[in-house]
């Protein structure tokens, strides 16, 4: 990175920084995918919520190798967004099928917000993150499209809920990437 201010990171941390908060997003979301599952989990949106589980499962994967060959740290934070993500999903599926697709819609949004940024940031330097992201960030977007589809809108307070679970994803994102 050149003709940076004093303080920025340079590229190495900028990108462990990246690496380190996508892991701990897609962490979240395996786990929020658990906690809807063990409420709505035999019921008609089950087979929808593993679909959407299974390939944020292939996310987390995908990020656990690049947090192992990058030798970047993880974030500290795993076992709290273990508790939060099923929390979370478990919460929302408690109070309907539609909450849950509400949560899934309001998460994925965020996400679909911060891998855009990152895109942005990366410019045209590391292709092969800069791929993973787009691919990821594409397959999110379906995830909210798939929340809208099964009435997510039609959630009791939808937009509040909205607005709160997008506040709780953009301060995970925020604190994830330093800690």
């Amino acid at each position: 990175m050149t003709g940076g201010l004093p303080g920025d990171l340079d590229d190495n941390a900028r990108i462990a920084r990246m690496i380190r908060v996508d892991h701990a997003g897609e962490y979240g979301a395996t786990r929020i995918y658990a906690g809807q599952l063990a409420v709505l989990g035999r019921g008609g949106k089950g087979d929808t919520i593993r679909h959407m589980q299974a390939q944020e499962q292939v996310h987390l994967r995908t990020f656990d190798t690049m947090i192992a060959d990058r030798r970047v740290r993880p974030t500290a934070l795993l076992p709290v967004w273990h508790l939060a993500g099923f929390a979370l999903g478990a919460v929302t599926a408690a109070l309907g099928e539609k909450a849950a697709m509400a949560c899934t819609v309001a998460v994925e949004e965020a996400i679909d917000d911060h891998y855009s940024a990152q895109l942005e940031a990366l410019g045209e330097t590391e292709p092969h993150l800069r791929q993973t992201v787009e691919t990821f960030r594409t397959e999110e977007r379906e995830h909210r499209d798939i929340g809208l589809e099964h009435g997510a809108e039609q959630a009791p307070g939808y937009r509040l809920l909205s607005r709160a679970i997008k506040a709780g994803c953009r301060a995970a994102i925020a604190i994830s990437e330093r800690i």
